[in-house]
């Protein structure tokens, strides 16, 4: 921030997008200060862009043109006559130069001083300083000197964060090409290759303690975070306070938390990261100079306004006393436009429908017990390829625990979220699981319980079979709607017994052949001898089953059918009779799943591969994927080359199997 702040902010440039531009944008408007949001071509119609007071196009649609162009930033501030600028999180957050350039435009910097970030932003660095204030740290390795002995390593970017340049080894011939890997990925994320490796606890609890420091000296613990359920080293579940710390153990985590505060005269809010064991010991892992993305749970169990709490700061004002205990618990949900049993790949398209019906609060703690939603998305909008999958955060707040996980659960399991494959069902089957309940969580938890089994669908292959009987009477409502002729009788009706009607829809499981009947008698449904017609509409159908009535919500999206009830929610794709040939590819294609870049190429034209090994690599969505051989065999063809700019469905190998 400014050596000498402002007493008052009057207009703030928010430099980022989504969820977080919202969030801000919320806090401002309670505070009365106008608002400015910058977007960049494929953000144009984003809610944060139409909900600040004034917007400034960033031209271009990729992260490096817009939002990483801090001199664009500064010259929209200038423009639009911001006096302060906020980062979000992400983007140029924790980037010492774009601070140092907001500084010297005379704005006041919403984050803790330039120099601050960049000691932290260098991991290596952060944790000698730690070291020397008497912070437990975990011992730095020498990527050139680890041994078997040492194994298993983290293998950590020392730049940037979010779970990009890490990998875990646990065999010392795979340490060469993890480290070469690690270090690319965070020269493209970061703009620096170095990496560094550290012991890694396989079973450790992620801990992480929220503080607020101003200009005055004062620093304040404000509360402590759980984050360990997380995939590829980034968060997936977030509750405050920690199952996991006792008051003996809070005290000591904010007494570490306040002292690596006070070693880099910090100020303004910043997140202190820590590794935890079961036994209650913790060691630094990182300093975060800026918002965390979990801030929410934080908010609801003190009641703070965190980003009132920055702007406060960065005003020069003095932060209140130590906050009180925590009231009640709070945990927080990552819902990503991803699929969770295909090696989390990233989703792109239109998400038709977003809704969640029992929101309490959008971007504010609930007055009363109940769901908070900080969404970046609303319905009908479009999901890039540019950015992260983060579609919102959804947050319950309950006196107990028990609480505020069921109440979450339900909540998400009610939701109706269409046209693009999400972590839904796998977020709701973690907050149901026993040992989540139990508190017992750690950061290998989808290894531990297994992935293929925390990802399965929440419907069941009968209840998606019931949902594709539902989706066909819906289907033949719609077609009969307008009719004149008999407009009381469902469609497909007969009088006398006829050949049944006939649809085929594709889902999760696989193909659906409905078969049905409308006679006297009422429903003849093929494989459904106990299922009962009670009525149909275009978009609901009431079905019984064994004297039990079930039903059935229904929107359809051209081919694509979404279906919501209480057995889970199916999406099922109405199957054309007569599919067109040309969409074929040659056997053992390996097709681009999203648009990306081929960052590297791993084989040639010719070679042999075993199934498992890595092809190439493609990065998008802020996430790099690794395309592998589907057998063993033989590279027939490779089209594609490194840094080539690849659409979604176009082939990137051949591999004939032996």
């Amino acid at each position: 921030m400014t050596s000498n702040p402002p007493d008052q902010i009057r207009r703030l440039l928010v430099a980022n997008r989504g969820e977080i531009a919202r969030r801000v944008l919320r806090t401002c408007r309670r505070l009365g200060i106008s608002t400015v949001a910058v977007h960049s071509d494929a953000d144009a119609d984003a809610p944060h862009v139409v909900e600040a007071d004034l917007a400034v196009r960033l031209p271009g649609d990729a992260a490096a043109d817009t939002y990483l162009r801090g001199d664009l930033l500064v010259s929209a501030a200038r423009a639009t006559g911001a006096d302060a600028v906020h980062p979000g999180y992400g983007f140029l957050s924790e980037n010492a130069g774009f601070a140092r350039a907001v500084v010297d435009a005379g704005l006041t910097w919403v984050g803790p001083p330039p120099e601050v970030i960049e000691s932290m932003g260098s991991k290596v660095t952060a944790k000698r300083m730690m070291a020397e204030a008497g912070v437990p740290v975990l011992g730095e390795l020498d990527p050139s000197e680890v041994t078997e002995a040492d194994l298993p390593v983290l293998v950590k970017a020392s730049a940037g964060g979010g779970g990009r340049g890490m990998r875990v080894v646990r065999a010392l011939a795979e340490l060469p090409a993890e480290i070469e890997s690690a270090s690319a990925e965070a020269l493209s994320a970061f703009g620096d290759a170095t990496v560094f490796c550290e012991p890694y606890l396989e079973s450790g609890r992620h801990i992480e303690v929220q503080v607020m420091a101003d200009v005055h000296g004062a620093v304040r613990a404000v509360g402590e975070r759980e984050c360990s359920i997380q995939r590829r080293h980034q968060k997936v579940v977030e509750e405050a306070p920690s199952p996991l710390v006792d008051e003996g153990m809070r005290e000591r985590l904010f007494d570490a938390a306040r002292a690596a505060a006070k070693a880099v005269s910090y100020v303004g809010a910043g997140t202190v990261e820590l590794l935890a064991t079961g036994d209650g010991r913790f060691f630094f892992l990182e300093m975060n100079t800026r918002l965390q993305v979990e801030h929410p749970v934080t908010e609801c169990v003190t009641g703070i306004d965190l980003v009132a709490s920055q702007l406060a700061v960065a005003e020069g004002q003095r932060l209140p006393d130590e906050p009180a205990p925590p009231r009640g618990h709070a945990v927080e949900v990552r819902l990503y436009a991803e699929d969770p049993a295909e090696d989390w790949r990233p989703q792109s398209g239109t998400l038709h429908r977003f809704e969640l019906s029992d929101v309490d609060a959008e971007f504010d703690v609930p007055g009363t017990v109940g769901i908070r939603l900080d969404s970046g998305v609303l319905s009908g909008s479009h999901v890039g390829v540019h950015y992260d999958p983060m579609l919102a955060k959804v947050v319950s707040w309950a006196p107990t625990r028990a609480q505020a996980v069921r109440r979450l659960a339900d909540s998400l399991a009610r939701a109706r979220i269409h046209g693009l494959k999400t972590n839904r069902d796998l977020l709701v089957r973690v907050l149901e699981h026993p040992a989540f309940r139990a508190g017992d969580t750690d950061t290998s938890f989808f290894t531990t319980h297994g992935l293929a089994e925390l990802s399965r669908p929440l419907a069941d292959e009968r209840a998606e079979a019931l949902s594709a009987l539902a989706a066909a009477l819906a289907e033949a409502a719609a077609n009969r709607r307008d009719t004149a002729v008999a407009p009381g009788l469902p469609s497909g009706w007969r009088n006398v017994v006829s050949m049944p009607q006939t649809k085929r829809f594709a889902g999760p499981s696989g193909t659906h052949d409905v078969g049905y009947r409308l006679d006297r008698d009422g429903l003849r449904a093929e494989g459904f001898d106990d299922v009962t017609f009670v009525r149909a509409e275009p978009g609901r159908v009431v079905l019984a089953e064994a004297g039990v009535r079930r039903t059935f919500d229904i929107a359809r999206y051209g081919s694509r059918v979404e279906v919501d009830s209480v057995s889970g929610p199916v999406a099922l794709t109405r199957c054309e009779r007569f599919p067109d040939p040309s969409a074929d590819v040659p056997a053992g294609s390996l097709v681009a799943p999203m648009p990306g870049t081929v960052t590297r190429v791993a084989v040639a034209e010719g070679q042999q591969v075993r199934a498992g090994e890595p092809l190439l690599w493609m990065e998008a969505m802020k996430m790099e994927h690794r395309i592998t051989a589907p057998a063993d065999g033989t590279v027939a063809e490779l089209p594609v080359s490194a840094g080539q700019q690849v659409e979604m469905g176009a082939v990137l190998a051949v591999v004939r199997t032996e």
